[in-house]
C-alpha cells in the first residue's frame, strides 16, 4: 500500500481520488466540538438549529470536515511529508449535515525543489471535499515539504524505523 509520495513521484496536474469516504455521524461532530471547545449551538443543539437556522438541523463544524479531508489525503499526498508548510486558503462552500458521506480528491498544482536543502522539495496541492450527491463542501490549498528519494534512502527507505520480525529459535523435540 502506498503511503505518501517522494518528490519525484508527484506530477503537476495529477489528481488523487481518496478512498474510502467517511459518513459523518452526530457523534463525530459532537466529539470534535467538545475536543476543540467549540460550543456553538448550531453544531450541538438540535432545537436551536431547527428553530433558528435556515437549515432546520445541525450543521457539522467546518474544521472537522477540513481535518477529515486532510486525513483522507495522507496516504496519497503527505504520508512521507517532512512538514506541512502552509495552508494558504480554506473555503467552506456548502454545509455538511449528520449522515452525509464525505469524499475527497487532491490535485497537484505545482512543485519545486527546495532552495536550501537538495534532498527535498515543495508540492503545492488543492484538496476538494464533496458529499454523496457530488456537492462541493470544502476546498483548501496547502504547501507540503516532501522528501526526495535520496532523503528516504539515507533514512531507511519506505518504512524507516519499522523493526523486522524476529522469530523465536526453533526448539528441538527430544
Amino acid at each position: 500500500m502506498q503511503f505518501g509520495r517522494s518528490y519525484e513521484e508527484f506530477e503537476v496536474g495529477a489528481v488523487y481520488k481518496h478512498w474510502p469516504g467517511k459518513t459523518v455521524t452526530e457523534y463525530d461532530d459532537h466529539l470534535f466540538c467538545l475536543l476543540t471547545m467549540n460550543h456553538h449551538p448550531l453544531h450541538l443543539d438540535a432545537n436551536y438549529a431547527e428553530n433558528t437556522t435556515q437549515f432546520k438541523k445541525n450543521v457539522v463544524v467546518g474544521n472537522y470536515i477540513y481535518s477529515l479531508l486532510l486525513g483522507m489525503s495522507v496516504p496519497d499526498v503527505s504520508g512521507k511529508a517532512i512538514a506541512n508548510l502552509e495552508v494558504e486558503s480554506l473555503r467552506h462552500v456548502a454545509p455538511t449535515f449528520h449522515g452525509d458521506t464525505i469524499y475527497g480528491q487532491t490535485e497537484v498544482l505545482d512543485k519545486w525543489e527546495s532552495t536550501s536543502k537538495d534532498d527535498r522539495g515543495i508540492v503545492h496541492v488543492e484538496t476538494k471535499g464533496y458529499n454523496q450527491d457530488g456537492t462541493l463542501v470544502c476546498v483548501f490549498r496547502r504547501k507540503v515539504m516532501v522528501p526526495k528519494e535520496s532523503y528516504l534512502a539515507a533514512r531507511g527507505g519506505e518504512q524507516p524505523g519499522r523493526p523486522e520480525l524476529v522469530e523465536p529459535a526453533p526448539t528441538s523435540k527430544d
